[in-house]
């Protein structure tokens, strides 16, 4: 599910891949609903790519929001990340994941980590771990 939801630098929020053109992806918002193109210029990533650094490696994004789905029982966080002092923020962070790297997880990285967790909370998209790959099976007739 992840690596249809797509950051865009410059942008606002996250935003989910519904077609791909020649040279741009339609995408929409998840906060408001609203089309809109997202060209080859855009820095764009998908949420499936991203890794929050540790002090032994990095782990994948869709761990870290597990652990918060955990932390707050499936709901909204109960940190506000607009208003956030970064104490809470990391305090915060070092409850879900305790080994995350304080040099370089800043408290930017974290306002907005929460943040997308609670907009994909939102719009019920909480089925953080990514898809297998179905195994097809050869049978000999």
């Amino acid at each position: 599910m992840l690596k249809t939801i797509l950051s865009i630098s410059g942008k606002p929020g996250l935003y989910k891949l519904i077609s791909q053109g020649k040279n741009m992806l339609i995408v929409e918002a998840l906060s408001d609903k609203k089309r809109i193109p997202a060209y080859a210029k855009d820095k764009i990533i998908s949420l499936g790519d991203i890794a929050i650094y540790t002090e032994e490696e990095e782990v994948p994004l869709y761990e870290v929001l597990t652990a918060i789905k955990e932390k707050e029982n499936g709901g909204k966080s109960a940190l506000n990340p607009t208003g956030a002092k970064p104490e809470d923020l990391r305090a915060y962070m070092a409850e879900v994941l305790p080994s995350f790297d304080r040099e370089r997880v800043h408290p930017s990285d974290i306002k907005k980590l929460i943040s997308w967790y609670n907009l994909l909370t939102k719009n019920e998209l909480t089925n953080f771990k990514p898809e297998e790959k179905e195994k097809v099976e050869e049978t000999d007739k």
